[in-house]
C-alpha cells in the first residue's frame, strides 16, 4: 500500500462516479497512488470478484417483463430475480430487464441463457460439424479450431456469451456481473421466451 493520503473531494469524486462504499473508494486510491481510472479499475476488479461470491445466493424477488417489437411481429417475456424488492424496484434494475428483452430480440438466434443450459448432445452435434469442417487441418490444431467455433457459436445463441448491445465490449455476462456488484445483491436471469410471428 502506498503512502498517499487521498483528498476528501478525491474520495467524493469517486464515490459519485462508481457507487462504492468510503472505505472501498479511500483504500482503492491508496492503492492506486491517487490515479482515479486505476482506482476505478480496482474497484471494478473488486465488485466482479464479490458479484461472483454472491452467485449462489437466493434471488426471490425480481421481475417479468414483456416487450414487443416491429407493431407485433416479435414478442419477448423475461424473467430476472434479484434478493430483494428494494432492489427489484430501482430504475437500474428494471432497465437491465428492459435491455435483456431488447437483447434477445436483437440477436434472433437466442435460445439458451448460460453454456451450462445447452444439452450435451447438441453441443456435441455442433462440435462434430466443426471437426469435419477442420478435418483438412493438422490434427494437432482440429480440436482448437472446432473448440473456438463452438464458442463463436455460442455468441449467437447463448444469452450470457452475447455481446451486449449497448456496449460490444462487454459481454452480457459482463454488464449482469457488473450490476450486481453496483446493485450489492445477486442478479438472475431466470428464464425467457420469444415469440417470431409465424415461426414455431
Amino acid at each position: 500500500m502506498s503512502d498517499y493520503k487521498p483528498s476528501a473531494a478525491d474520495v467524493k469524486t469517486l464515490r459519485e462516479q462508481t457507487g462504492a462504499g468510503m472505505l472501498e473508494v479511500r483504500d482503492a486510491l491508496v492503492d492506486a497512488a491517487g490515479d482515479i481510472d486505476a482506482a476505478k479499475k480496482l474497484l471494478r476488479e473488486k465488485g466482479l470478484a464479490k458479484a461472483a461470491k454472491r452467485g449462489g445466493r437466493a434471488t426471490s424477488e425480481g421481475k417479468v417483463f414483456s416487450y414487443i417489437h416491429g407493431g407485433g411481429v416479435k414478442g419477448v417475456l423475461v424473467e430476472i430475480g434479484c434478493e430483494t424488492d428494494f432492489v427489484a424496484n430501482t430504475d437500474n434494475f428494471q432497465a437491465f430487464v428492459k435491455d435483456i428483452c431488447l437483447q434477445i430480440v436483437s440477436m434472433d438466434g437466442t435460445r439458451w441463457i448460460s453454456e451450462a443450459d445447452v444439452p450435451a448432445e447438441i453441443r456435441e452435434a455442433e462440435l462434430e460439424i466443426y471437426r469435419s469442417q477442420a478435418a483438412d487441418k493438422p490434427a494437432e490444431v482440429q480440436t482448437k479450431i472446432a473448440e473456438g467455433k463452438l464458442r463463436k457459436w455460442y455468441e449467437d445463441v447463448v444469452l450470457l456469451n452475447q455481446p451486449y448491445f449497448r456496449d460490444e465490449d462487454l459481454s452480457v455476462e459482463q454488464h449482469r456481473a457488473a450490476l450486481s456488484s453496483e446493485m450489492g445483491e445477486n442478479i438472475e436471469i431466470k428464464r425467457f421466451a420469444s415469440y417470431t410471428l409465424g415461426q414455431e
